[in-house]
């Protein structure tokens, strides 16, 4: 057996979830702790976390990056001693693929009428609602990033109409691009699904409420708007989709994520008949998939090269 190189530890720091399997991973290559060293400890190098202890970070002098073991990373920036250290989004081809196909399958069952007919299958009822086909059909997606433009293309290749939201101006080929304050009710009035894979910000959080549920296309090919959420809970306003549901502003909605998880056993969505509830399953992180190519970057840097996929502190995303 041959010895590991000498380099600096990872400290594993996640709730939530199992480690275990993170750790066996991730110390085939380096050294890993669980819980720094005593109130500093110098041989860290690297975080890898998923809502990590508060004020766990700040114990570290020597630590050069923080490795986000979800898509997300608004987890990282609840800590209010976060140390100033670069933060890197996890980008994988499998979880990338995870999301795009939750995506495809959730506005392909609402574009096909799949909770009309599973209605009539419990009620024996042999009946074909109208079906329009994709290319009568919007699809918004807000948030272009990895997965949202990924999911464009993947829905355009299926013959859907596409418009996608962004705060800045982004340009892809075969998506009706708006961007911005003003570009947001323009967008919304030209969507029947929205997709919404926003990242968590200050300037996101709640977004999907009442003023744009209202704002969606109500005369469109499927007899209402529908909504579909797999970025992150604190999107939504949930009082607001069973208010947009019941006044018939929303036709229907897939949730994977909620504002508080799990959800909680008396809410309402769990029962109501318009509302595909899923428990944060979209794109699950796979340490299998995911650990490789954290530890390459580790050695790529410590060789002095740059991170990638680098988190924008100051836009928190």
């Amino acid at each position: 057996m041959t010895d590991k190189p000498a380099t600096g530890r990872i400290l594993l720091s996640v709730t939530g979830m199992h480690p275990q399997r993170w750790y066996e991973l991730l110390s085939r290559e380096r050294p890993v702790v669980l819980e720094p060293n005593g109130p500093e400890d110098p041989s860290v190098e690297y975080a890898v976390v998923w809502k990590q202890q508060p004020g766990i970070l700040s114990r570290l002098p020597n630590l050069k990056a923080i490795f986000s073991l979800g898509a997300g990373v608004d987890h990282i920036f609840a800590d209010p001693d976060l140390p100033d250290v670069p933060i890197v989004r996890v980008v994988a081809q499998n979880l990338t693929q995870y999301m795009v196909e939750y995506v495809c399958w959730r506005v392909l069952d609402h574009q096909r009428q799949g909770r009309i007919y599973r209605t009539q299958q419990q009620e024996k009822v042999w009946h074909e609602p109208p079906q329009p086909p994709a290319n009568e059909v919007a699809v918004g997606i807000m948030g272009l990033g990895e997965l949202g433009g990924t999911a464009a293309r993947a829905l355009t290749a299926l013959g859907f109409k596409v418009n996608g939201w962004s705060r800045r101006p982004h340009r892809m080929e075969g998506v009706t691009g708006f961007h911005g304050d003003e570009g947001l009710t323009p967008f919304l009035n030209a969507t029947d699904i929205l997709v919404v894979l926003l990242p968590l910000t200050a300037a996101t959080e709640g977004i999907i409420d009442r003023s744009v549920l209202e704002r969606l296309r109500q005369e469109g090919p499927l007899g209402g708007p529908c909504l579909i959420n797999a970025g992150r809970g604190p999107l939504q306003r949930e009082a607001d989709i069973l208010e947009a549901l019941e006044r018939g502003t929303l036709k229907e909605a897939s949730l994977d994520v909620f504002e508080h998880e799990p959800l909680d056993p008396d809410s309402p969505l769990w029962s109501h008949p318009r509302v595909f509830v899923t428990p944060h399953a979209a794109a699950s992180s796979d340490p299998a998939h995911l650990v490789a190519p954290m530890l390459a970057q580790m050695a790529a840097h410590d060789r002095g090269e740059p991170l990638k996929n680098l988190v924008d502190r100051k836009a928190g995303y």
